[in-house]
């Protein structure tokens, strides 16, 4: 193969790595960075040496918890590459780096129970024309077909997946090379060094030819002179073999499948040697984006407040250089980082192509797009999905209390999949996320980096009471003093309301028996109970209206008649049968199809009443699972929902109505909520 089809990018390549988690992405990088001499020797994931995983959470979860750059050079090429984790809890650094990266290099393992795993990640690449390839790894472990692999993968794209090489198996079925279809070459690993070439086996020569066929045919579906030769059975050459790749690789309308094992540096180098030839530069990125003009052109893909060189917005330079000492509408860059995992170094300006980390941009956020002295919102960032688990939370020292805002703020900064905020129907604080490890990330980092432990406790349920029936209630509120005394007097009708109508105050007062000034004051005393019931609950769908009274010239005030009109309403409340209401939520969620009944199981354990189910649109192989379910229930339902689908599986969810809640669930929820309030006092 020669150099004729290599592209000469204005500057580094940036490539994201990305795929389900357990794929081997941060051992992948780990080998690719031994090979081009970038370090000295390839760090461990168990150990904590590895580049990807060096921040203190991934070394204790043995996980990817964050987004990390690497740079290094390949032939005399740089390339940058950002190691995303793998967690769907933790996408939003992958979609970041997915929106600045010139192509992705999906790693997931020939896994084919978790092949629907990658259809959502596909799904992303698909819909925003990520250029992307598929590199297959553990392959040196596995014991199936990639025939079989790739039918299943192509289940997950809408694109064709392009099988490149075809694995070469020894007797005990180990692979042991591979023969890449385009040169008709075959390789055997040869571990850290280079593979060397060897003659085709006899035992792969059938199955070559064939999968070499399948891979002209699909690129013949996108070029009608590749076609013509085919069916005139003429075979074309190699380097138009590579040259159509390489040309529907950039406009995403292919998807090359590569194989290897990263633990065994085997296949790293075939998969260098595609990237360099096929992947485009940094100028198909650009019109990928969309973005004219021509100024110097920056898009903030990461933020991240580091503690000794305060926060840092990671930028891919897209057009021009940015240098140090720049002015964005009148904010300098204080400084200018080169990073390297979690080690940044210093320059003076970065180039087109180059990532760099932009020091004390206050007014920066993710998704911020840099053009000259210009910052706007770039139109095209994704928006955050919606929380899905919730927890709250307080500072376990109250001296901290102050503090703990300001800490989630910034990891607010950091990741817009988080939410924070104060409500009082949730149990004051409550830190919202996209699951269990995303939420329990956030409060790890509190305590390390900013010194500040959480304690945490389910969100409560904002349940509310009604009533059943309607009363009339007199009550009188009299106090005498030395100087003036107290008195109010008041006749109240309590009556229930329709569903969702809310609270009602009127006045029938006639000939003066209250005068005006005081209904106020009665209406003020009716809202002051209805904060909670008999039940211990706010009280909604309820009418009182005011019918009689009576005053005193001297000793009648505002609060006199408050007073009284809480007091009746204390009185007459029991008596009308309240009744508890839980909030009822409408959920939709969303599940492959092979996951739909153990879905619909899932609810109806939950006490959810099944709505229906539907194809979800647009997913092939997918469905939504609509039901009115609990509130209640759904504080850990993305945990269980995860475990039923392979980590795929998600919800929408939206309030609906209130609903009666009775018998045993009922008592348990009253006798909790008398005993917290006694509690409290």
């Amino acid at each position: 193969m020669t150099d004729l089809n290599i592209t000469h990018p204005a500057g580094p390549r940036c490539i994201a790595l990305v795929g389900p988690q357990g794929g081997g992405k941060t051992s992948l990088l780990e080998s690719i960075l031994h090979i081009t001499g970038a370090t000295s020797r390839k760090g461990s994931i168990k150990d904590g040496t590895t580049l990807g995983d060096s921040s203190e959470e991934s070394k204790a979860k043995l996980m990817s918890t964050e987004l990390a750059v690497a740079q290094t050079e390949f032939l005399g090429e740089p390339w940058i590459f950002l190691d995303c984790p793998g967690s769907v809890e933790l996408w939003q650094d992958t979609e970041g780096a997915l929106m600045v990266a010139d192509a992705a290099v999906v790693v997931c393992e020939p896994d084919l129970e978790r092949a629907i795993a990658l259809m959502p990640l596909l799904r992303f690449l698909d819909d925003r024309k990520i250029p992307h390839m598929i590199f297959v790894n553990k392959l040196d472990t596995a014991r199936v077909h990639m025939r079989d692999v790739i039918a299943l993968f192509q289940e997950c794209s809408s694109r064709p997946l392009l099988l490149r090489q075809v694995p070469i198996r020894d007797e005990h079925d180990q692979v042991q090379g591979y023969v890449d279809l385009v040169s008709e070459r075959a390789y055997q690993y040869e571990g850290a060094k280079a593979s060397s070439l060897i003659q085709i086996p006899e035992t792969v020569m059938e199955r070559e030819q064939e999968a070499r066929q399948e891979l002209l045919e699909h690129l013949a579906d996108f070029d009608d002179t590749l076609l013509e030769q085919l069916l005139e059975d003429v075979q074309p050459g190699r380097e138009e073999v590579y040259s159509q790749i390489t040309k529907d690789l950039a406009d995403d309308l292919i998807v090359p499948v590569l194989i290897g094992a990263a633990e065994a540096d085997s296949g790293m180098r075939r998969l260098l040697k595609a990237l360099r030839h096929e992947v485009p530069g940094v100028e198909h990125t650009v019109e990928r984006l969309g973005l004219d003009g021509d100024d110097a052109t920056g898009l903030v893909f990461r933020t991240l407040h580091a503690s000794h060189t305060g926060k840092l917005s990671y930028t891919r330079v897209l057009r021009g250089r940015l240098s140090e000492g720049q002015t964005v509408e009148g904010e300098k860059f204080s400084g200018l980082f080169r990073v390297q995992g979690m080690a940044p170094t210093k320059v003076v300006g970065a180039d087109t192509g180059e990532v760099v980390a932009l020091g004390r941009m206050d007014t920066v956020a993710t998704g911020d797009l840099i053009q000259g002295a210009n910052r706007s919102r770039f139109a095209g960032w994704p928006q955050p999905p919606s929380p899905l688990f919730a927890v709250a939370v307080h500072a376990e020292n109250r001296n901290d209390e102050v503090k703990l805002t300001a800490a989630v703020q910034k990891l607010l900064d950091e990741d817009a999949s988080l939410a924070f905020g104060h409500d009082p129907d949730r149990g004051g604080l409550v830190l919202e996320g996209q699951g269990e490890v995303h939420v329990g990330l956030a409060i790890e980092r509190l305590r390390r980096r900013y010194n500040v432990a959480v304690a945490t406790r389910p969100v409560s349920v904002p349940y509310k009471e009604t009533i059943r029936k309607g009363t009339h209630q007199h009550a009188r509120f009299k106090r005498q003093t030395g100087g003036h005394g107290q008195f109010g007097d008041v006749h109240v009708d309590i009556a229930p309301q329709d569903r969702g109508t809310g609270f009602e105050f009127k006045s029938a007062i006639v000939g003066g028996a209250i005068p005006k000034q005081y209904i106020p004051g009665v209406e003020a005393g009716v809202r002051d109970y209805m904060d909670r019931g008999p039940l211990g609950f706010p009280v909604v769908d309820v009418a009182v209206t005011l019918t009689d009274g009576q005053f005193h010239t001297v000793d009648s005030s505002d609060m006199a008649f408050r007073t009284a009109a809480r007091m009746a309403m204390q009185e007459g409340m029991p008596k009308c049968e309240p009744v508890l209401l839980e909030p009822i939520m409408e959920v939709t969620v969303q599940v492959p199809s092979d996951y739909t009944a153990r879905a619909q199981r899932l609810l109806s354990g939950r006490r959810a009443q099944i709505l229906g189910f539907d194809a979800r649109p647009g997913w092939a192989g997918w469905d939504e699972v609509k039901a009115h379910m609990p509130q209640s229930e759904m504080q850990d339902l993305i945990i269980e929902l995860r475990s039923l689908t392979l980590g795929v599986g998600s919800f929408l969810a939206s309030f609906s109505h209130l609903q009666e809640l009775t018998g045993r669930e009922a008592d348990k929820v009253v006798e909790q909520r008398q005993a917290a309030l006694a509690a409290a006092q």
